[in-house]
């Protein structure tokens, strides 16, 4: 059973910048575009903005991934967006997945928005499978065909 836990900064700073870190390897092949003091920071607000969708996962007491949920107006709406969707690769492809696709749309739910969306990188196709699998349309790319932009929905309450 996964738990999920509040992020808290600073002794959670290593965690999710190891988490982050390798999720923009595992996207872009490198971390050079990550500026951990700006992240940290932007977490910080971000948490305490929304507590419930800044998490740590959690399996045993073991940390084993992130999410970084919040609402944001997108083209003159109110949206729900993901940040970060995250498991260390072990629990990757092991269902774990769904777990958190559940929890993220359960939050939005609670935000009171009817979509979501993320952006994951085109070169990234287990994620993008991973996505549409879990309901989740390609909606457009961005940043030059780097990342593409996709949308779920999410039931009414």
């Amino acid at each position: 059973m996964l738990t999920y836990e509040t992020i808290k900064l600073p002794q959670d700073n290593e965690v999710i910048t190891r988490f982050r870190k390798d999720s923009f390897i595992v996207s872009f092949g490198n971390a050079d575009d990550l500026k951990i003091e700006e992240y940290i920071r932007w977490v910080e607000q971000k948490a305490s903005e929304y507590p419930d969708g800044f998490v740590l996962v959690k399996k045993n007491g073991e940390t084993v991934g992130q999410l970084e949920l919040q609402a944001i107006e997108y083209e003159e709406k109110r949206i729900g967006y993901v940040n970060l969707f995250y498991l260390k690769p072990e629990y990757r492809g092991a269902g774990f997945g769904s777990y958190l696709m559940e929890y993220a749309r359960r939050f939005f739910q609670r935000e009171g928005v009817s979509e979501f969306h993320l952006r994951v990188s085109s070169t990234n196709e287990q994620a993008v499978r991973y996505y549409q699998k879990h309901g989740m349309k390609q909606i457009k790319q961005e940043f030059n065909g780097k990342v593409i932009r996709m949308e779920g929905t999410v039931s009414p309450r």
